[in-house]
């Protein structure tokens, strides 16, 4: 028999953001259900990373006490006041994916969350505009006045290739290496998921090809996580080693299967005048990755996607463009900052999920967001932001994607907040969401131009010298003050670069303190925040 309850958020998906939502819901006292189609939280993490070994750091030992400092190396951990971390878990810095399967289980547990498991929703329509209706596989039904989807991306993507439906996929192929002894391999896709399978076939495989169009990105170099991690690039050793490995530079035109059950697969290399050349396997495996599933909402209430429809189309506020009160979670938020900060990842959209529930309070429930009060000072203010950047967690993840902000009222006087969108920010100004301002500050962390143009472990480039106090030159992660007119365009009319720091501790009073104070006490006095002809760094030659 059926069910039918009401409730103000639906959320959809028990993994990391649903949690995440659903303790923040719960904090704020709001009425929430989150629904889950498995039968406890995180499934995603049984079956996945392939490996079962996660790639997302884990340091417990950091000889800091301080837990805000502790969240900057601790990727995995969802935020709350109470706990639990996962550093208590596991003292394995990649560590193994089922501790997180069993993470998530006590979080849930311990927060008493409201979850429904066991009924994975199979249609969500809006049929009045007002309310969505969200029906699950045995019929019972859940009326929300706004839905949260926290669900992932989990639908392979298959590219459109040739003969595509002929591989075997990332999500479904054996991981047992014995099965391909001997044999000649190609993996399509250059991601983690990929070199992770290409790693895995190291010891057994006779030849394995890696390919993918355009040039291969290494995380350490370009700070996406996203990107090729070290962990998972043994693989190319074996590549210019000679090992008889090899990593394709380009793009596979089609895949045939040969009379005798292998494979034949026509490749157009990028580097050699588009040389296209057919190359026998033995198997071929797609690690192309996955996309938002959206087959669930009917039309009316279907959300619009970007990015080769890999995700939905979000506003600065993580709502759906084309429906409103839809709203969105976690790794599937990623087209916001795709391949340059870290929303597709826990140690990234915890602080967004923390975020997208500021935006709720404030919009539906008139909550202001959390702010705290400081002089409009010079000194004042820059107090405040090197207190807050020698210890903040949010702004160190979410690097360039998230701010504080220093609002500066008609009436003079100075509001603190914390972590709020860049882009939301700018739009919040205008709409004037945080009251009448003449003016504010954002703060962020940020490497600098061009930082993934330069190999940092070249020598011949240079890096800043510490003790020079524009920190124009930075390429590191630094702290980045700007300030901004409440007119929408978002373009700074003032702009002050921290300099870089080893240790990342931006405390010296002659490089770091002295001249923030200079620059936000020169800021001030202008009153209206009207751009002075030095406000701006010279652009770089």
């Amino acid at each position: 028999m059926s069910d039918s309850v009401r409730v103000d958020y639906l959320v959809i998906g028990a993994g990391p953001a649903g949690l995440q939502a659903g303790y923040l819901l719960e904090k704020s006292g709001r009425d929430y259900l989150i629904v889950e189609g498995s039968d406890a939280p995180g499934a995603f993490f049984t079956r996945f990373p392939r490996h079962r070994t996660l790639i997302s750091s884990n340091k417990v030992h950091t000889g800091w006490s301080d837990p805000e400092l502790r969240l900057r190396v601790d990727w995995n951990s969802l935020l709350s006041d109470e706990g639990p971390l996962f550093t208590g878990y596991t003292p394995r810095y990649f560590p193994p994916a089922d501790e997180m399967v069993r993470y998530l289980a006590d979080f849930a547990h311990e927060h008493g969350l409201n979850i429904r498991y066991n009924a994975r929703i199979r249609r969500v329509s809006r049929p009045d505009g007002r309310e969505f209706v969200a029906t699950d596989e045995h019929g019972n039904v859940v009326r929300a006045r706004r839905v949260l989807v926290a669900t992932g991306v989990s639908r392979p993507y298959v590219p459109p290739i040739e003969g595509a439906a002929e591989a075997e996929r990332y999500d479904e192929v054996t991981v047992d290496p014995q099965d391909f002894t001997d044999q000649r391999v190609l993996i399509i896709g250059r991601g983690n998921s990929a070199f992770e399978t290409a790693d895995n076939l190291i010891e057994t495989a006779a030849v394995i090809h890696v390919a993918g169009p355009g040039s291969l990105k290494l995380a350490w170099r370009t700070h996406f996580v996203g990107h090729l991690r070290a962990v998972n690039n043994n693989f190319l050793d074996t590549y210019q080693l000679k090992s008889q490995n090899a990593v394709l530079d380009g793009n596979i035109l089609r895949i045939q299967r040969t009379a005798d059950g292998k494979f034949m697969v026509s490749v157009s290399f990028s580097r050699v005048d588009e040389v296209v050349k057919d190359i026998p396997y033995d198997r071929v495996i797609l690690a192309t990755g996955f996309r938002f599933d959206a087959s669930i909402f009917a039309e009316e209430c279907r959300p619009d996607l970007v990015i080769k429809d890999r995700f939905p189309h979000l506003t600065d506020a993580w709502e759906s463009v084309n429906v409103p009160d839809l709203y969105f979670a976690g790794t599937i938020t990623q087209s916001l900052d795709f391949k340059k900060s870290t929303s597709g990842f826990i140690h990234g959209f915890r602080y967004g999920v923390k975020a997208l529930t500021r935006i709720l309070e404030r919009r539906y429930h008139d909550a202001p967001w959390p702010h705290a009060d400081v002089p409009a000072t010079g000194p004042a203010v820059a107090d405040a932001v090197i207190a807050r950047v020698n210890r903040t967690s949010a702004l160190w993840q979410m690097f360039g994607f998230l701010s504080d902000a220093v609002l500066i009222g008609a009436d003079g006087q100075a509001r603190y907040c914390e972590e709020v969108p860049v882009r939301h920010l700018h739009a919040a100004a205008a709409q004037g969401d945080f009251g009448p301002l003449s003016a504010y500050f954002s703060v962020t962390l940020e490497y600098g131009a061009d930082h993934d143009q330069v190999d940092p472990f070249d020598i011949g480039v240079n890096r800043m010298n510490q003790q020079d106090t524009s920190g124009l030159d930075a390429r590191y992660l630094h702290p980045v003050v700007r300030q901004f007119l409440p007119d929408g365009s978002g373009k700074p009319v003032a702009e002050h670069h921290i300099t870089e720091n080893l240790e990342n501790e931006w405390d010296n009073p002659d490089v770091h303190v002295g001249p923030l104070r200079s620059f936000l006490t020169a800021r001030l006095a202008a009153g209206d925040g009207s751009p002075a002809s030095d406000a701006l760094p010279a652009p770089r030659p």
